[in-house]
């Protein structure tokens, strides 16, 4: 670098204030990671055991030390849950009909009502939300007997409508659509309501595309609920031929013995669907949690 003289200026050197400095940043950051981890290993390790006893044989599953990768892998759990009597196809059938059912419910849904909550105008619209939102710290076990009474007066007890019809609800997806709505410009619906489009309209045309990104964060996790959902299918589910996953797996749990390596089989087949979603799906959970961030 010249000065104003024309001769090159001498370069700083770092000070040992701000060496000790980066030096104490870089082992701070590089604590953090080893602690994240040693958490993400942790998280890791029972699908990896999970995975690796589908593939024993019913001796080497409490074997110890722990043989991760089986010798002679064993692919017959695996070939089980697809054919045969003890087919895992109804149960991921039904699952997929729950899950993708309920998930377009829901997701429609709290969207609309995100709308009305935010660009509609009318008297006590926040306090209506305050209200709704603190029915989240209802746990929904104490709600088992009144739905329980509902469904069997409206005659869905025992099918799958009493599963779907109460997940089309969520109130954190109102709430995460509320806050994504919040903040597109009003000024936009107003210049719509100026064109005379309708509330309708302005949803389904103009609301709608903008929440891309958030719709599909919503879908994905809202689909992640109610495919591992188990409380719901166990109270409200008799028929076995109706059972979801999650209540499948209650198949391998015999008599006088439990087949471990037959669940593992079916636990690995059944974490697939999710796998996929969140795969297809990751770029928009990232972009919708990041902008539907709470702002004061």
């Amino acid at each position: 670098m010249l000065s104003k003289t024309g001769y090159a200026a001498p370069e700083r050197q770092p000070t040992a204030a701000a060496l000790k400095k980066e030096t104490i940043s870089r082992l701070q950051k590089g604590a953090v990671t080893l602690i994240m981890l040693f958490f993400a290993v942790a998280m890791v390790l029972p699908f990896v055991w999970m995975i690796s006893t589908s593939f024993k044989t019913p001796g080497e599953v409490f074997e110890y030390p722990i043989q991760w990768i089986p010798a002679h892998p064993v692919w017959e759990h695996h070939v089980k849950i697809w054919t045969g009597a003890s087919s895992f196809v109804p149960y991921y059938l039904n699952s997929l009909k729950v899950s993708l059912l309920s998930m377009a419910g829901a997701t429609f849904l709290s969207a609309l009502a995100a709308y009305g909550f935010t660009k509609v105008d009318f008297k006590g619209r926040d306090t209506l939300f305050l209200i709704y939102i603190a029915m989240m710290m209802v746990p929904p076990q104490v709600l088992f007997v009144p739905k329980f009474i509902i469904f069997k007066w409206m005659g869905i007890f025992n099918t799958h409508w009493a599963l779907i019809l109460p997940g089309m609800i969520t109130i954190f997806g109102v709430f995460m659509m509320r806050q994504f709505f919040i903040t597109i410009p009003k000024e936009i619906s107003e210049s719509a309501f100026i064109d005379g489009a309708g509330h309708l309209r302005i949803f389904t045309q103009i609301m709608l595309p903008l929440a891309k990104p958030a719709l599909a964060t919503l879908a994905i996790i809202d689909f992640s609920w109610h495919w591992n959902d188990f409380e719901n299918a166990l109270v409200f589910l008799i028929n076995r031929e109706l059972y979801t996953v999650p209540l499948g797996l209650q198949n391998f749990i015999l008599e006088f013995n439990v087949d471990y390596n037959g669940m593992m089989a079916a636990a690995s087949a059944g974490i697939l669907p999710m796998l996929i979603v969140f795969l297809i799906g990751q770029r928009f959970i990232i972009q919708g949690l990041s902008s539907t961030a709470v702002k004061g």
